[in-house]
């Protein structure tokens, strides 16, 4: 029940985190809808408001300016013109221009376009972009009916810089036909004479320098659209405002009506979402409570039934295939099948090794209760005041005493000796060493072993250098368990042949004895731990590691070690390193 609130909560979570999920969709689509009538105001502001627009998305790198297609697009469809042009006043891009327009400026002109706001018949806008590191000014220019009629009352009514007199009544009466009002200015920004303006705010007797471009640039901040026209840089300002169509300005998208149709694509959305976390919490709940199902039998250690008859049927077809519905868990069920059967193996080495390990135990303790009685006994003898020993008796004794404390030293030892290979055998520093010398001196000890009369011992190497990284106290000691190993089993009079060289690129050591072989279980067994073999007639000696000693000693220089005997025909051990031995 638990793992099912779990799960529960881990589903609803995942409702909860959907819903965030389509929260922040409505918000991108709200910045969507957003972007879109900023983008249809731009477009009734055209051209005014569309310049920084056209700036910030304008790249120029080289002396190359790379304009948007869009806004190509958008020029060409409006009837207006674009030019850029560099701190020389040269042009380095246009568009939509006319013939009759310059390819460079001077700074004369430039004042005079930026100052006037018009070029010819034209009105100008203009903007610097100073994101470079040098400047660079857009002009956009358009044609406008309302700056034409302007232009044409100037002419035929003005005189100096003002509207005379006699014309007053004609032009009152022409403005009021179409809604608008007069207004001249001097270069101060002082109102020196207005036209039609009856309905207007007379108290007003100047503007800022700022305000009649505010007013140009952004008309419908004022419910106006204004028309600013100068003859020249000396002569007063005309400016004709004619109110703005309120529905033109204000008019919006339905936006109520956009908003109805996405909640109900929200809510369909939401109910499709419900639906698909229900059906994803069946699909992926239920395997999930198979799984923990099978984590608690593996717990127990029933690694043979991890998987119940009933899971069988729920997971498995009659043809042995997967079902559909557990596809998607394909590798986490082979997964399963292949953990329980490691561990299950696992299982069965363990107990085979704690059996291993309470053989050794018991063999050990019996090996040590053996020396340990008989140097018991002999003390119990010697501390005995009497008893009176002559020198042979007292001679024996000791003999017998230094025979039984080096057995136990050896076997001391050799679990010394496994215990370091085992555990640290990759931190022991090595070096390099020529194989074939370090074999040579190892016989050679055997030979000169005055104890040895019987045994024949023969070295026969191919006489070039068998380079090798190794630990030369471990290579000593793997010479010593293989020889003593032929001498131990083996009755006097055999020959030990020993051979060193390299095959296939190996550096190879073959230990080779004409002695009495040994069975197929004792070759099997020889390098177990604490295993003795029993084809011989002597008692067997020494602590019973010494072979697995020296199959750790291979394996740590990366070898392998291979043993071929037969009963009666003696037994071959053939050890082989890799090249690159570590």
């Amino acid at each position: 029940m638990k793992v099912r609130r779990r799960m529960a909560f881990h589903f609803t979570y995942q409702l909860i985190i959907y819903s965030v999920f389509l929260l922040v969709a409505v918000l991108v689509f709200f910045m969507f809808l957003y972007n879109h009538m900023s983008n249809n105001e731009i477009k009734r502001n055209f051209p005014a408001g569309a310049l920084d627009s056209i700036i910030s998305e304008t790249y120029y790198q080289n002396g190359v300016v790379t304009l948007p297609d869009h806004w190509k697009k958008f020029i060409a469809e409006h009837q207006v013109w674009l030019q850029v042009v560099d701190e020389n006043g040269k042009v380095i891009f246009d568009m939509n221009t006319k013939a009759m327009q310059p390819h460079a400026y001077s700074a004369a002109e430039l004042l005079t376009i930026s100052d006037s706001g018009q070029y010819g018949h034209f009105a100008v806008e203009t903007a610097f972009d100073l994101t470079y590191s040098s400047p660079i000014l857009f002009m956009l220019g358009y044609e406008t009916e309302q700056l034409e009629l302007l232009k044409g009352w100037f002419d035929r009514y003005q005189k100096n810089g003002l509207v005379a007199e006699e014309h007053l009544s004609d032009l009152h009466a022409q403005l009021q036909e179409v809604g608008s009002t007069l207004t001249i200015i001097d270069r101060m920004g002082k109102i020196i004479q207005r036209v039609g303006e009856a309905s207007t705010d007379s108290s007003v007797q100047s503007y800022a320098p700022l305000e009649v471009l505010a007013m140009r640039q952004a008309p419908g901040e004022f419910d106006a659209a204004i028309t600013v026209y100068q003859h020249d840089g000396r002569s007063p300002t005309w400016i004709v405002r004619a109110p703005m169509d309120p529905g033109a300005l204000k008019q919006q998208p339905v936006i109520v009506d956009i908003i109805r149709l996405f909640v109900a694509i929200g809510a369909v959305i939401l109910l499709l979402s419900i639906g698909i976390t229900m059906w994803h919490g069946y699909r992926y709940g239920q395997p999930l409570i198979m799984f923990t199902g099978w984590f608690e039998r593996m717990e127990q250690g029933q690694y043979e039934e991890v998987l119940t008859a009933r899971d069988r049927r729920r997971v498995f077809r009659k043809n042995g295939k997967l079902r559909l519905h557990y596809r998607l868990y394909r590798e986490v069920i082979q997964s399963f099948y292949r953990m329980a059967e490691k561990l299950a193996q696992t299982e069965k080495d363990r107990a085979e090794l704690e059996k291993t390990r309470e053989e050794w135990m018991s063999g050990i303790s019996h090996d040590l209760r053996t020396p340990l009685s008989a140097i018991q006994g002999y003390g119990y003898i010697l501390e005995s005041p009497s008893s009176e020993w002559n020198r042979e008796e007292l001679r024996e004794m000791g003999r017998v005493i230094r025979e039984k404390g080096d057995y136990m030293l050896e076997l001391v030892t050799d679990f010394s000796h496994v215990y370091q290979l085992k555990h640290h055998s990759e931190a022991v520093e090595r070096q390099e060493l020529e194989l074939g010398e370090l074999i040579r001196r190892a016989v050679l000890k055997y030979v000169n072993d005055a104890t040895l009369i019987g045994y024949e011992f023969v070295y026969e190497d191919d006489k070039l250098p068998i380079p090798i990284v190794g630990h030369a106290t471990w290579l000593h000691r793997l010479m010593d368990n293989l020889l003593s190993n032929a001498v131990n089993h083996n009755r006097p009079g055999i020959t030990i042949t020993v051979t060193s060289g390299m095959l296939g690129g190996e550096p190879y050591i073959r230990v080779a004895d004409n002695g009495q072989g040994m069975d197929e279980e004792t070759s099997r067994k020889l390098f177990d731990r604490y295993y003795r073999g029993t084809n011989t007639e002597q008692s067997s000696a020494g602590s019973g590691l010494g072979m697995s000693i020296a199959k750790m000693i291979v394996e740590a220089h990366h070898g392998r070690i291979e043993v071929r005997s037969t009963l009666g025909t003696g037994t071959e051990i053939g050890i082989y390193f890799a090249t690159t031995s570590s």
